[in-house]
């Protein structure tokens, strides 16, 4: 089984026996770069728990055709996972996502940190979501994921807070934080925010902003892991922890 095709929306009268036409950039992707054959067998997914399986009965330069063989809906797993990534130089931040998208999580937050070196610039900010965006698709079609997560807009630290407000449990990241993360309850949570600062660290002042606002800051251990490593360690130990690896 190859990774699916992301189609949005799959039609509702989708069913075992019936058939689905796909056309666009995913046909053309299917047929010239992943050269799909008559009788292979795929997966199609819309990106929001809906998956399709099948396998292709045509193919054309401008569509393929797929009989269906089992349709299936997907709950969202509990508890949302979501990462709140810093800007960092290079692709370091990008690596995260694209490595947290692949360990399930299902939201990013892209966070204009104080130590960022990367700085989104207004009139650009549109342009990096999209492509932190493409990233998360990518990765999630290259896992087989059924969910896409959702980029949203870059923050700054005050408007991260309130927006942290909202979830039921915030790890914030500190590797001078003296509550080690093994040590924080995580089961019976609905939605977890994992917060990933740059190079440089978080703030003391940022830092003091999410202490101030009853944020967990957590520690993981006595080494310091990159930007672009810890949230995936983070990730993997919350999966394990919950049993979704089980």
């Amino acid at each position: 089984m190859v990774e699916p095709l992301f189609i949005s929306p799959i039609p509702s009268d989708t069913k075992t026996g019936s058939k689905i036409r796909i056309a666009g950039a995913e046909a053309k992707h299917a047929m010239s770069v992943r050269r799909l054959q008559i009788g292979e067998a795929i997966a199609v997914s819309d990106g929001q728990g809906q998956k399709v399986r099948g396998k292709v009965s045509q193919l054309s330069k401008d569509f393929l055709e797929l009989d269906v063989e089992s349709v299936e809906t997907i709950e969202r797993p509990k508890p949302q996972l979501v990462l709140v990534q810093a800007l960092a130089k290079g692709d370091r931040d990008e690596m995260a996502v694209q490595a947290c998208t692949e360990l399930g999580i299902q939201t990013v937050i892209p966070w204009q940190s104080e130590r960022s070196v990367s700085i989104w610039k207004p009139e650009k900010q549109d342009k990096h979501r999209l492509r932190w965006q493409t990233i998360a698709t990518e990765a999630a079609k290259q896992s087989l994921g059924p969910f896409i997560p959702e980029v949203e807009k870059v923050l700054g630290t005050s408007e991260l807070v309130d927006r942290l407000k909202s979830f039921d449990l915030t790890l914030v990241l500190d590797p001078t934080s003296t509550t080690s993360l093994t040590s924080v309850p995580i089961v019976g949570h609905q939605s977890i925010a994992i917060v990933v600062g740059p190079e440089g660290g978080i703030s003391p002042q940022e830092l003091e902003q999410f202490r101030s606002a009853g944020l967990s800051l957590v520690g993981l251990g006595s080494g310091i892991l990159r930007t672009s490593t810890a949230g995936v360690a983070v990730v993997s130990y919350l999966q394990a922890t919950l049993g979704n690896w089980s």
